[in-house]
This record gives structure tokens, C-alpha cells and sequence, in this order.
């Protein structure tokens, strides 16, 4: 490991029964002061990783390393990291004082102490004064917060979360992520996160793991995850898409130009191992498409094509419109009120464009 590296997988598979791999071949390095999101539909082995790295499950092969020492041998007690489950996993016959200080307790820390630290960790997470109440006089937020105050009590240097928020309506959920990525940021300690949910990855990570089929797809930080997806399995599965697919008939060393099934012609950013001739899929976000006037014409910066409205549907900020254009009838665009016109209706013709750097050409496979 090199110096900026907390946590290190190398070449890491898990089978459960010899032959299928829920995880294969895992290389990641996370570095110092870093909060990593995992991402992935059930099943993709993005559980399976944390489980590891918190020492509940084994690998089958390779190594794990944890600030500079290796601990894919080494029992889950003895990694000292904090875990924040889904279901909280609270003592519900203790009190909120007594969930805190259980790590503490079973780590032989003496009584004056446990009662400073667990004061500090439910001050950190806003729950002082209710240090004596049951988990059950508690809201869904608030004992979500205490089991973050007892994974962070004992400072460790290392948080694992496994869809924490799951649990919690989508005001409340939003308030936690908000919440969470505060508290990383205040006390500077390294988190790896699992979910499902795009949206709370895109919110709250460093960097994002994308996971399928036990192989992680692509790592990187949000913005580039959503702007330049690395294949069609990220593209589709972060945010909306709209998935045009064409056949390659120019190719240049950044650009190429595909032709989709209604002859539409249009540019777009090429990802590696594109060849001419080849099919490929055109990665196009739907709040990127803009309205365009009648005469518009296509250039080397902005595609232009024919559109005709199959269905709109109100969303207060923004009406979202389904249209046929480009060879599909699923073609998405997210049309903002100040830019609509005043009578949209279906089967209204209109003229769509987009700039090139926003689109970008996948393999198909």
C-alpha cells in the first residue's frame, strides 16, 4: 500500500459454493479521509464487499489490507470499525446511553470514561437529553442517529454503513444523508457506503463504486459517473437515460458519428473500442435535450433531429415529454416550464437538439 491508501482489495473473490462468484476479482484502493459508495442492483456482490472488509464474511482469494495491515484473516471484532446497519440493530431493553456505550464495554473501558465518550457521541448526533429513553420512544431518524453515535463512539478510523437510510421516508432520508456527510466531513474518518439508491450516492460520495454481476464496472468520482459513464450498464443504471442505438459510420479519435434507425445522423463523444460499422448505444440524459427552433440545423457542436410528442406529464418544477424521434418512441426529455411553449399536446412536431460533448457512444456489449 502507498501512503494515501487506507483500504486496499486485491484480486478478491468470494463463492459461496465453489463454482458461482458473487464477487470476482475485486482490485480497489480507497484513500485516506475518503467516503466510498458501493452501487449496484441486489445481487451484484456490493454487500458481499463490505461484509469482507467488516470481517463477517471471508474471501475465498486475495488480500484485504486496512491502514498498512492485512485483516482478511483477522476476526471482525479485532478490525476496530464501526458498522451502521439497515435495521439499526439496537438493544431494545436498553437505553439510548447504554446502545452507545456497549461498544466501550466490550472493548474493557472503565465507567467514567464510557460516560464522556457516549456524552460526546450523542452530542455529535443531536440526541442529548435523550440518553435514557428506550429505542422504541424513539422516531425512525432518531434511532438511525443512535446507531451511528454507537458505530463512532469508540473512534474508529473506519465506518462501514449497509443501506442505513432504507428504513426511513424520503424527507427524512434526504434530512440523514445531509446529516452523514456532515459528520464525515467534521471528523475527517473514512466511510464505505452500500446502497441502491443513485440519487443518495450521487449526494453524498468522494467517489462511487458501480456494481454488476460481482464485477465493479466503474469507479469514480459523481460527477464523472454521471457525465461519462464507461459502459452501458453504468449509463443506464445512474439517473435517467435515454438509450439510442445506431450504427457507427465515422470515428475519429474523440468523436464519432452514428446513424440511427430512422437515418438520423448524429455526434457524439466516442468511448474507447468503438469501430466503424459496428452498432453502438448513444448515452443521452433527458434534461440535456433543449428545444429548438424550426430552422435549426445540425453543426459540429449541436445535434438537431425531428420530434413529435407522444405524451407529457406535469412535474411542477419541469414537464417531462415522450417522443418519437431518432428511431424510438421512449425518447425522454425533461422540459423545464420556463422554455415551454404554451400548447403542447401530442402528436405536436417539434425540433430537439443537443451539444455533442453531452452525449457519448457505448458498445453495445
Amino acid at each position: 500500500m502507498n501512503s494515501s491508501e487506507f483500504i486496499r482489495f486485491n484480486a478478491v473473490k468470494k463463492s459461496y459454493d465453489g463454482n458461482a462468484y458473487v464477487v470476482r476479482g475485486l482490485d480497489l484502493s480507497v484513500r485516506q479521509g475518503e467516503f466510498l459508495t458501493l452501487l449496484g442492483p441486489s445481487g451484484s456482490g456490493k454487500t458481499t464487499s463490505l461484509m469482507m472488509l467488516a470481517g463477517f464474511e471471508a474471501p475465498t482469494s486475495g488480500e484485504i489490507y486496512l491502514d498498512s495491515r492485512r485483516i482478511d484473516q483477522v476476526p471482525a471484532h479485532q478490525r476496530n470499525i464501526g458498522v451502521v446497519f439497515q435495521n439499526y440493530a439496537l438493544f431494545p431493553h436498553m437505553s439510548v446511553a447504554d446502545n452507545v456505550a456497549f461498544p466501550l464495554r466490550m472493548r474493557g473501558v472503565n465507567s467514567t470514561e464510557i460516560g464522556v465518550q457516549v456524552k460526546r457521541a450523542l452530542d455529535m448526533v443531536r440526541l442529548v437529553g435523550m440518553d435514557q429513553r428506550r429505542p422504541a420512544q424513539l422516531s425512525g431518524g432518531q434511532q438511525q442517529r443512535v446507531a451511528l453515535a454507537r458505530a463512532m463512539v469508540f473512534e474508529p478510523k473506519l465506518v462501514l454503513m449497509d443501506e442505513p437510510l432504507g428504513a426511513l421516508d424520503k424527507q427524512l432520508r434526504e434530512h440523514m444523508q445531509m446529516e452523514i456527510k456532515a459528520l464525515h466531513h467534521r471528523l475527517g474518518i473514512n466511510i464505505v457506503y452500500v446502497t441502491h439508491d443513485q440519487s443518495e450516492a450521487l449526494t453524498m460520495s468522494d467517489r462511487v463504486g458501480v456494481f454488476d454481476k460481482g464485477v465493479m464496472q466503474q469507479l469514480a468520482p459523481p460527477d464523472e459517473l454521471y457525465e461519462s459513464p464507461s459502459n452501458l450498464f453504468v449509463a443506464q443504471f445512474i439517473g435517467e437515460n435515454n438509450t439510442l442505438t445506431g450504427n457507427v459510420i465515422a470515428l475519429s479519435a474523440d468523436r464519432c458519428t452514428l446513424r440511427c434507425s430512422d437515418g438520423t445522423e448524429v455526434l457524439a463523444r466516442s468511448a474507447p473500442g468503438l469501430m466503424v460499422g459496428q452498432s453502438a448505444a448513444l448515452a443521452l440524459r433527458p434534461e440535456k435535450v433543449q428545444l429548438l427552433a424550426n430552422d435549426a440545423v445540425r453543426s459540429d457542436s449541436l445535434n438537431v433531429a425531428r420530434a413529435s410528442v407522444t405524451d407529457l406529464v406535469y412535474h411542477g418544477d419541469h414537464t417531462r415529454l415522450l417522443l418519437e424521434s431518432c428511431g424510438t418512441q421512449d425518447f425522454l426529455m425533461k422540459l423545464p416550464h420556463h422554455t415551454a411553449p404554451q400548447k403542447l399536446v401530442p402528436a405536436t412536431s417539434l425540433t430537439i437538439g443537443w451539444a455533442v460533448e453531452q452525449c457519448r457512444a457505448l458498445p453495445l456489449h
